[in-house]
C-alpha cells in the first residue's frame, strides 16, 4: 500500500502544481478542474491508507470520503468546499454551460480556490 499512497500524493502534488499554471495563464476553467483533481487524488491517498484497499474508480469526492470512512472528520468549511468543488470536475470536462462557469471562474475566485485546495491536502497529508 505505501507505493500506492506515495503514487496519489505525488500526481496530486502534480495536479497542485497544474492548477497553479492554470491560474498564471489564465486558464480558469480549469483551475477550478485541477482543484478538483488534487483533491480527488488525495482522498484515494487517504482511503488506500485508512481501508488498506485500493480506492475505488470515483471521480466523487464526497463518495470517497464517506466510503473512506473519514468525511466525519472535515470541518462543516470543509465540507461546503468539497460540495463546491464536486461540480467542477464535471463543468470542466463537458461544459454545458461554459460561459456561466467562465464568467464566475475570476482570477480572485480561483486564487481562492486554489488557497483552499493547499489548504485542504495539507491537513490531509498530516493524517498520511
Amino acid at each position: 500500500m505505501d507505493d500506492t499512497i506515495k503514487y496519489w500524493i505525488e500526481i496530486s502534488d502534480y495536479d497542485l502544481d497544474t492548477a497553479a499554471a492554470m491560474l498564471k495563464s489564465g486558464r480558469y476553467l480549469y483551475v477550478g478542474f485541477m482543484c478538483h483533481q488534487t483533491i480527488e487524488k488525495i482522498f484515494k491517498a487517504l482511503f488506500s491508507k485508512t481501508k488498506a484497499e485500493v480506492a475505488p474508480f470515483s471521480h466523487s469526492l464526497s463518495y470517497l470520503a464517506k466510503k473512506g470512512e473519514f468525511y466525519e472528520e472535515f470541518s462543516e468549511e470543509q465540507k461546503d468546499f468539497i460540495d463546491m468543488l464536486e461540480p467542477l470536475n464535471i463543468e470542466a470536462r463537458y461544459p454545458s454551460h461554459k460561459e456561466k462557469l467562465l464568467k464566475s471562474l475570476t482570477e480572485e475566485r480561483c486564487l481562492e480556490l486554489l488557497n483552499k485546495t493547499t489548504e485542504l491536502q495539507k491537513w490531509i497529508k498530516l493524517k498520511l
